[in-house]
């Protein structure tokens, strides 16, 4: 007797055919074959929680550091009187005020060696401020990070101050004067009531002094050396210490190079002019 063989779902005589399985199949980490997660999977339940725990840290920090910022601008005095500032310290040193306009190679020669950012950050130089801290951490001398604003507010309002609060308050005060004057009034502020040393307050006053010209007659080795000037005034000074200052003129020198502003011939070229000290006012100019 024929013993009968029952149809599959194919209506024939095979076995059932096994269910169609689509994609690899997974464990309960979302883990294929292998090891492989498929790219078809969601993140897992507890990986999905700690993104959104960092998310909410993050927009937490961001959230706090905002207010301490703008609570912190609100704090600060307001730069509205930099100008009155500028006037009566000039008028306490006998400099003629407002100075003569900042000619183009002193300008260029300042802001290259001192904020070469200048025409392009907001009063703050986040770059150099992350370099300053780094420094600070790993105990590596200071660099510098200030820019030519807080430099400027440090002058103005917070002469002979120092410490971190002091330091922030001349970030504040720098992002206030970025706000509340353009970038060549800046200069000119700065150019006025910059100490040069010997006694030079102003840039009229070291061009003279140092030079026996005025600052618009300024040759860019002559330039160079008064921007190198102002970081350390008394230990540049080139009347005391002549191999520093030629130090510092050949450093600014080479900045002008880095910034596209002169070219290495041209960069030696002005070094290897020679520079003819006054140590007094010429006759040929006024400061």
């Amino acid at each position: 007797m024929t013993i009968g063989v029952p149809a599959g779902e194919n209506g024939y005589g095979d076995a059932p055919t096994a269910p169609l399985v689509e994609g690899p199949v997974l464990d309960e980490r979302g883990w294929g074959p292998g090891g492989l997660a498929s790219q078809w999977t969601a993140p897992p339940r507890r990986l999905r929680r700690r993104l959104r725990r960092a998310l909410i840290v993050l927009m937490s920090l961001a959230l706090a550091v905002t207010v301490a910022f703008i609570t912190a601008l609100l704090l600060t005095p307001s730069v509205s009187n930099a100008p009155a500032l500028v006037r009566s310290f000039d008028l306490a040193h006998h400099v003629a005020y407002p100075g003569a306009p900042v000619p183009p190679r002193f300008a260029a020669a300042l802001v290259s060696t001192e904020d070469h950012r200048f025409y392009s950050e907001p009063g703050i130089d986040p770059f150099a401020i992350g370099r300053v801290i780094r420094g600070r951490i790993t105990g590596q001398p200071d660099q510098g990070g200030a820019t030519l604003y807080q430099q400027l507010a440090k002058m103005l309002y917070t002469p002979g101050r120092s410490g971190v609060l002091v330091e922030l308050e001349q970030v504040m005060l720098g992002i206030k004067l970025e706000l509340s004057y353009p970038k060549a009034e800046i200069l000119q502020l700065y150019a006025d009531v910059a100490y040069f040393g010997h006694g030079y307050y102003g840039l009229a006053q070291a061009s003279c002094g140092y030079f026996g010209v005025t600052s618009s007659a300024l040759s860019w080795p002559q330039a160079a050396m008064l921007a190198g000037v102002v970081q350390a005034p008394s230990a540049d000074n080139p009347l005391t210490h002549y191999g520093v200052a030629r130090a510092r003129e050949a450093h600014v020198l080479g900045r002008l190079v880095a910034t596209g502003t002169l070219t290495q011939a041209q960069a030696s070229q002005a070094y290897r002019q020679t520079l003819h000290l006054a140590g007094g006012p010429g006759t040929g100019c006024n400061a």
